[in-house]
């Protein structure tokens, strides 16, 4: 009440945002909701629900963290102290992103800004193309309308790990919400398109396939009222794709999602009106990116009609295609995944005599791995689960702009082969094993549901299962610190032929539950996996 007191009091010339805290007067939960914490700044920057308070997304909290990642910049950069900032279709996206270059300018710091939308490998690849020492996106990814959200890089171009995010909270806590604001003009820079020229120039150096002159799919496009509608049309047109339909009601950019209340490709509710128009166009592919353009999901023409991929069966086919044509060099070929991402992945990657190296969920820590690999070791490919790649070093974050334009060639090449992508899919599990994988996120809001979605992790690394639907299983604690991987709140538990991880979300108030299996026929698979779905939440209602 404290809080909300004193927002009340600071914000009185603020128009909006006085009568948005007026009008919660008198409801004492959507006080404590909007008050009882500060929104958690961590490797993910900060996300939260637009409105006012401490526990939102608004221009100061925004602000404040602003100021904060300025002064750890003037405290650890001494030449070139500069920023790159991006923004995409979200409610106030565009607001926060001319708010912070005014406060970074301010601060002394050179600052340039996107003028218009712009994907977030674009930022990653811009913060190395400029030789910033950072980068913001400001993004909630596929998260509903009522959210917004704002990404940290480093000089890398790759999101901020633990050790930065520790130093820049330190300095955010060291500030205010209602500081005045000194803008200096004369160092801010508003870019045109010409880094995103510069970027699908870049991407097109991996491209795989000349399509001039061949058969080209027919593709069903839908950017989600996002970020992805001109660079992923552009760059399928650079590589000769010559057949794309957008879907009408969600090509312009819109940060109420009018027709997708969750723009996120893992949901098959986001596909549903490109999946309608595909059936109707006979479309050989659908392609649909978040409103950052970061992830990418894909549904593919069978003789039963569409089929939609998972993250890990898009991921597969791209890791094998990628290895099938690529130019081979000395190097060792390295492959990077998270510990959720299907294992399917390394018995691939060591079919074609590659390294693969496992790393905590989180793109950050995948980008991270390329930086640190030997000269001896060449990056082909990282993958995650949650319909996140990168194709190439141009960036150091998911791309899904490189993304398609690979799923796009690899449709070309076995359509041209006459295979659809489930035809090939169905080859690679004849190969490997069928590979099953499901997730399941348990949500957990406000104050309550917080404490109580630790208790149980907590519970369940006190007591860990020994078995699931009749296999015994061993279980990795990675908050111990596993393979030399930073520690985490993470439990996986491993059996013969399963897997199953446990884990909070690190954006959201959800638990998450990984599962995997593998059989020797799809109807067994989905038969086990069914099986440990039902034991793991027996285990849960003890």
């Amino acid at each position: 009440m404290e809080k909300y007191i004193e927002w009340l009091s600071a914000t009185a010339n603020d128009e909006k945002t006085y009568s948005e805290l007026s009008s919660i007067n008198n409801d004492k939960d959507e006080i404590n909701d909007r008050f009882y914490c500060e929104l958690k700044f961590g490797t993910g920057g900060l996300r939260g629900k637009l409105g006012a308070g401490t526990n939102r997304m608004n221009i100061y909290t925004v602000g404040r963290a602003t100021r904060g990642l300025a002064a750890y910049i003037n405290k650890t950069t001494t030449e070139n102290k500069s920023v790159v900032i991006a923004y995409d279709s979200r409610n106030m996206s565009r607001e926060f992103a001319f708010l912070a270059a005014d406060i970074l300018s301010g601060a002394g710091i050179k600052t340039y800004v996107f003028n218009t939308l712009t994907p977030t490998p674009v930022l990653s690849f811009a913060v190395r193309y400029l030789k910033t020492s950072a980068g913001i996106v400001i993004t909630a990814s596929h998260n509903p309308k009522e959210y917004n959200g704002y990404k940290v890089y480093n000089e890398k171009g790759c999101q901020i790990t633990d050790g930065a995010a520790k130093e820049i909270l330190s300095e955010i806590e060291k500030c205010g919400y209602f500081e005045e604001i000194r803008a200096d003009k004369s160092i801010i820079e508003v870019l045109d398109d010409s880094i995103l020229n510069e970027f699908l120039r870049e991407i097109q150096k991996y491209s795989l396939l000349d399509l001039n002159g061949v058969k080209t799919p027919k593709i069903v496009y839908t950017p989600l009222n996002g970020t992805g509608n001109i660079p992923v049309r552009s760059i399928l047109k650079i590589i000769g794709v010559k057949d794309v339909t957008v879907v009408p009601e969600q090509e312009n950019p819109d940060g109420n999602f009018p027709t997708c209340p969750y723009p996120n490709p893992e949901e098959k509710a986001a596909l549903k009106l490109a999946a309608e128009l595909a059936e109707k166009e006979n479309a050989d592919l659908v392609l649909a990116t978040d409103p950052d353009a970061d992830r990418i999901g894909i549904a593919v023409k069978t003789n039963d009609g569409l089929k939609l991929l998972n993250g890990n069966e898009t991921g597969v086919l791209m890791e094998d295609f990628i290895f099938s044509l690529r130019k081979k060099t000395d190097k060792i070929p390295v492959v990077v995944k998270t510990i959720v991402t299907s294992d399917m992945s390394e018995d691939i990657a060591k079919s074609y005599g590659a390294q693969v190296k496992e790393v905590l969920t989180g793109f950050k820590y995948i980008g991270e791995t390329i930086d640190k690999l030997s000269e001896n070791e060449e990056y082909i490919f990282g993958m995650e689960e949650s319909y996140g790649y990168l194709v190439g070093t141009h960036a150091r974050d998911k791309d899904a702009v490189s993304a398609a334009m690979i799923i796009a060639e690899m449709t070309a090449y076995y359509g041209l082969r006459g295979k659809t992508l489930a035809d090939k899919l169905e080859e690679l599990y004849k190969k490997y094993g069928y590979y099953k994988t499901a997730l399941k996120s348990v949500s957990f809001p406000g104050e309550k549901g917080k404490a109580q979605m630790d208790e149980i992790i907590s519970s369940l690394r006190n007591e860990p299962w020994e078995e699931l639907c009749g296999e015994k299983v061993a279980v990795k604690d990675y908050s111990l610190g596993i393979n030399g991987l930073p520690k985490s709140n993470v439990l996986s538990f491993t059996g013969e032929n399963i897997k199953v991880t446990v884990r909070p979300s690190g954006t959201e108030p959800k638990l998450k539950l990984y599962y995997q299996v593998k059989a020797e026929s799809e109807n067994v698979a989905e038969n086990l996996l069914q099986k440990v779905k039902t034991s793991v939440e027996e285990n849960f209602n003890k």
